[in-house]
């Protein structure tokens, strides 16, 4: 019974925070600044620890740990989103007003996105032991690969979802409000705000295919797992806007980012053999991007 109640007490929250979001915070467009930024980022994360205590009391300390690990997981690997946000809204010359709307319906894609990706790995898992395994070494493959390769910027323009789109509807140019379609001559056109939207969704389901498994790494618990990870995205985008400016000084953030992923990777891969605990893995992951953080700040160079 209290499970349901949390379920339930979840779906409410965010059910309220998504209509004050659009129906009263974005029902006039305008820009968000750093303040704003920052209050909203203070009430996720405050709702999350209030979430994570919730959590404490249903499930226990392993459960509750699991999930801040998750949590914690996730807006990690949410930082490429952020870059990503930059050269998208820049490429499609997106309003800064207009920007927070394009994020809110993203977001809410995302969240309808992660919880078919997580209900489809937890089936596998529970269909197969060998997919632990198989998900590992993604993981270890994935962050190996992410620490030594360069930074290699995003082409939105060259994304296979913004070519489709335009198979079935043409995009028009310039500005249109905050609409996301209009009609010129009879004929319905898709304006760029909707087409922002379309390729930030397609690199969101990209980036699903490394983070579902690492948090899947940390538990297997669906209810765990689907409510950190959607925490975490809700408060992707006032996290965008309170550090758009400052992005480009956590230059080692990406090393530690991987390095997380190679340890949630073999974690999974010898889970039969040594188990990690729960405490040891918030305690890895937490310590391991804390340093890359401070790294980061002490170092004087940017990333690119």
């Amino acid at each position: 019974m209290a499970v349901t109640w949390l379920w339930a007490g979840f779906i409410a929250v965010m059910g309220v925070m998504l209509v004050l979001d659009l129906g009263v915070f974005q029902k006039k467009a305008h820009v968000m600044h750093v303040r704003e930024a920052a209050i909203m980022v203070g009430i996720w994360w405050t709702l999350a620890a209030a979430f994570a205590l919730a959590v404490y009391f249903v499930y226990g300390h392993d459960k509750a740990f699991q999930f801040v690990s998750a949590y914690i997981l996730e807006q990690s690997l949410s930082v490429d989103n952020l870059f990503v946000f930059i050269l998208v809204f820049s490429f499609f010359n997106i309003q800064p007003e207009n920007q927070p709307r394009v994020l809110h319906w993203g977001i809410i894609g995302a969240i309808a996105m992660r919880f078919v990706f997580i209900f489809a790995g937890l089936s596998l898992l529970g269909a197969s032991h060998l997919m632990f395994y198989a998900f590992g070494a993604v993981l270890v493959f994935t962050g190996g690969k992410m620490m030594f390769a360069g930074d290699k910027p995003m082409e939105p323009g060259k994304n296979p979802a913004l070519h489709l789109l335009h198979r079935f509807l043409p995009v028009t140019e310039g500005p249109h409000g905050h609409r996301f379609f209009t009609r010129l001559g009879g004929v319905l056109h898709a304006t760029p705000l909707f087409a922002a939207l379309v390729v930030i969704e397609a690199t969101d389901l990209i980036f699903a295919v490394d983070s579902i498994p690492a948090a899947l790494g940390v538990s297997s618990d669906l209810f765990v797992v689907y409510t950190s990870n959607v925490f975490a995205v809700m408060g992707l985008r006032s996290t965008y806007f309170l550090l758009a400016g400052s992005m480009t000084e956590f230059k080692h953030l990406k090393t530690g980012v991987s390095a997380v992923l190679v340890f949630v990777g073999v974690k999974m891969i010898v889970k039969d053999f040594y188990h990690v605990s729960t405490g040891a893995s918030l305690a890895v992951i937490g310590g391991t991007l804390a340093a890359a953080i401070i790294a980061s700040l002490l170092s004087g160079s940017k990333r690119p």
